[in-house]
């Protein structure tokens, strides 16, 4: 994608996410030292996925972004006073210690990552989220235009996502036409804003054309963040009849955010995924969840529940092993109090 391009090339990009360390966790959980602030590069390696040296060639790159962010190297009495006082077992002389930022850092320099990739792609939901909520300019004369009601909001994504981070990496590496890209990217910034206003209009005007069964569920669920919205569903679950329901979303959730006991006794395993309603939900998380929920966990019944869409693939995989896929329309539904049949 070519937003995944500039978040790579770009540090003044990658300088305007680099406090969305929260996004980790929801990638994949985040083993850290006994001090619980610091990993080692071999810690880095393992949760991205790859080799030693590609994490080094990250670090011998962009040492001086990388130590900006947290990055150090420890040796001396300072190295064992850190061992010290963390308890780690070590004979090397010198420790590189990454912090979480350093991580996310990281994320948005290594190409040949999955896990990366799927942390650059979490980065631009938010952002996108982030736009699509600053209040629009209404300055100018709200009368005089109007929408299709079929507006595409992939619009303001593209918008959002790919073009004004096109702009921000231009500008910053362009001096002769400086002024006018930087003009530029605020009348696309206007735009994107407009848009969104818009679509906030519209949706208003079919609230009052006739009353929907499901009002306004989904817009406070979009509101939580992942961890709001993990408990969001053990409530559900619970309300079913589920019992024994533990969250356990983040570091150390192998794999699954939720588990639990059906009221009939089966193995509960959920895997809760709160995204932005345009981004769905790949066959690749699946394939994972796969593993985590009927391998490690030894689940009788695996729930997938996202606040989008599952792509054809993804349903296909999860028809074909057995796992559950509550998608955006079911999760309103069950959010309303109707019962989840699987729940029985």
């Amino acid at each position: 994608m070519i937003s995944e391009v500039v978040l790579l090339e770009s540090r003044a990009m990658r300088d305007g996410v680099a406090e969305r360390t929260e996004v980790l966790d929801r990638v994949k959980g985040l083993s850290l030292l006994p001090d619980g602030m610091h990993v080692t590069t071999a810690m880095v390696a393992a949760y991205f996925e790859v080799g030693l040296k590609a994490i080094e060639s990250v670090v011998v790159d962009h040492r001086a972004e990388l130590e900006g962010n947290g990055y150090r190297v420890l040796s001396g009495a300072e190295l064992a006073s850190f061992k010290e006082a963390s308890g780690i077992q070590s004979r090397s002389r010198a420790l590189a210690l990454y912090s979480r930022r350093t991580i996310l850092n990281v994320a948005m320099l290594l190409r040949d990552s999955e896990v990366a990739r799927q942390t650059r792609m979490y980065l631009l939901d938010m952002e996108y989220t982030a736009r699509a909520q600053r209040p629009a300019d209404n300055s100018v004369e709200n009368g005089g235009m109007s929408l299709s009601d079929h507006i595409d909001q992939r619009i303001t994504h593209v918008l959002g996502t790919t073009v004004v981070p096109m702009f921000n990496a231009l500008i910053e590496s362009s001096g002769e036409h400086r002024r006018e890209l930087i003009s530029l990217r605020e009348d696309v910034e206007k735009v994107t804003q407009r848009l969104c206003a818009h679509h906030v209009r519209l949706r208003n005007l079919e609230r009052t054309q006739g009353p929907r069964p499901f009002t306004g569920i989904m817009a406070s669920i979009d509101g939580m963040n992942w961890r709001e919205f993990e408990h969001h569903v053990a409530v559900l679950l619970g309300r079913d009849g589920c019992t024994d329901i533990v969250v356990h979303g983040g570091p150390g959730d192998r794999g699954v955010d939720i588990t639990g006991q059906t009221a009939n006794g089966r193995r509960l395993v959920v895997q809760c995924k709160s995204f932005a309603p345009y981004r769905p939900v790949w066959s690749g998380e699946l394939q994972k969840f796969l593993g985590a929920s009927f391998v490690q966990h030894r689940a009788d019944l695996a729930l997938f529940v996202a606040t989008t869409a599952f792509t054809p693939d993804a349903r296909a995989i999860a028809e074909e092993h057995g796992v559950t896929v509550v998608d955006r329309a079911a999760l309103e539904k069950w959010s309303a109090g109707v019962p989840l049949p699987v729940l029985g």
